[in-house]
């Protein structure tokens, strides 16, 4: 078969497989799959199925199905979209598909561990859940779910700064401090004030956002919000303008916070120097979260950052074009194993992470899939997510004949 013919209808597959058409054909009822080929309609309407419970759930996107039909439109477009034209989010998974693996044979693959040490801590697999604000609005218990599911499943979770919840609730469902995730403010006494918080509560790992210093253009964001018949208002309070795809929340983080010293104090750019006050001003180990270059890379080692985690927001924050895998091998030579490099993006399998961990991740984190699973079904829809990427991954490391994680190196990348 033609070279080119493959290579279409392996991206057509993959099309298939993703949420990308169901994002579009939510945008518009003008959506047909008339002009499709015969190979991805039949794909199409196999995975048209919506599964009844999360045990019966074959892969992460038999969530996400659950999660779409769940869902008011302006909570499922808030997971969907990307920024402008989603060429970013878009490119996260397309990235995957280039990477091929290197399977060796004739290997006693047994037995597999799959744990890792992260910090001083050990966790039940590689697999991170990214922070993800108002996850309230995927299920009323939001975090707390989330917490609860990483809790039965040993697995590392990052809080967001727009948590639906407070981080000592969190805590308290996890059984033991979660990471933070910080939201840096040119307000300095804000970001005092809340690191202290978050320190006081037992909080040993601080993730700083990088990736967002401007406004954002959510474009599916508001299509879907446009579609939506509810008054934003009266959850979202006043403010909210579904037009310009404007979300107000409440977060719980910022309660006590006072908002008239807040705005009297001084005041600071994100950039290096907030960095080092930041480093300055907590014990806790701080991680970079959005670094994508080996120059910033580079930076991160001369300004003491404790460890970085390669992401473009889920395509959410930039439009790079760029997928964080491809971005994720100039980052590991430039840190030459001296502090952890974490990765998220664009993580749907198991292939999907060890393809990761084998261009030199520590920690594969995911985003969309645990809120698919949060949306279907609470604590069980992400303890589902959890154990299929789990048993995916396990699959994959018996396919290459790896025992733990450490055996993952660069060798099983094809080149």
């Amino acid at each position: 078969m033609d070279v080119k013919v493959i290579a279409r209808r392996r991206f057509l597959r993959f099309m298939a497989e993703s949420s990308f058409f169901s994002v579009f054909s939510g945008a518009s009822n003008a959506f047909s799959e008339d002009f499709l080929d015969p190979d991805l309609r039949y794909i199409l309407s196999q995975k048209k199925r919506v599964v009844s419970s999360a045990e019966s759930a074959m892969d992460v996107f038999d969530l996400e199905a659950v999660a779409r039909k769940n869902l008011p439109p302006a909570h499922y477009g808030y997971i969907a979209t990307g920024v402008d034209g989603e060429r970013t989010q878009i490119a996260n998974r397309l990235a995957y598909e280039k990477v091929q693996l290197n399977m060796r044979r004739l290997i006693d693959e047994e037995p597999i561990d799959v744990g890792i040490r992260l910090f001083g801590s050990t966790w039940g697999s590689p697999l991170f859940m990214s922070p993800a604000g108002s996850q309230k609005a995927f299920d009323p218990l939001g975090e707390l779910a989330v917490a609860k599911a990483a809790r039965s499943r040993r697995a590392l979770q990052i809080l967001s700064t727009a948590s639906t919840f407070p981080i000592e609730a969190v805590n308290e469902a996890r059984g033991e401090p979660v990471w933070f995730q910080l939201y840096a403010s040119k307000s300095w006494l804000f970001n005092e004030v809340l690191l202290k918080r978050v320190e006081d509560s037992g909080c040993k790992v601080l993730v700083v956002t990088v990736d967002r210093p401007t406004a954002l253009s959510r474009q599916t964001q508001r299509a879907f919000m446009q579609q939506d018949s509810r008054d934003c208002a009266a959850c979202h309070g006043p403010g909210t303008d579904p037009e310009k795809g404007i979300i107000r929340g409440h977060w719980p983080m910022l309660d006590g916070l006072d908002k008239e010293k807040m705005a009297a104090s001084e005041k600071y750019p994100l950039d290096w120097k907030m960095i080092d006050r930041i480093r300055r001003q907590t014990k806790m180990a701080v991680v970079l979260k959005g670094i994508v270059t080996g120059a910033d890379a580079r930076l991160c080692l001369e300004r003491g950052v404790d460890g970085i985690v390669v992401s473009n927001h889920g395509g959410r924050a930039e439009e790079s074009g760029r997928g964080t895998i491809e971005s994720l091998p100039e980052v590991v030579a430039a840190v030459k194993k001296k502090i952890p490099v974490l990765i998220d993006g664009g993580i749907r399998r198991g292939t999907d992470i060890f393809k990761a961990l084998a261009s030199g991740a520590d920690a594969v984190g995911i985003g969309r899939p645990y809120l698919w699973g949060l949306a279907a079904f609470g604590q069980l829809g992400v303890e589902r997510v959890l154990d299929i990427l789990r048993a995916e991954l396990m699959l994959t490391m018996r396919q290459a004949g790896t025992k733990s994680i450490d055996e993952i190196t660069p060798a099983y990348i094809a080149r």
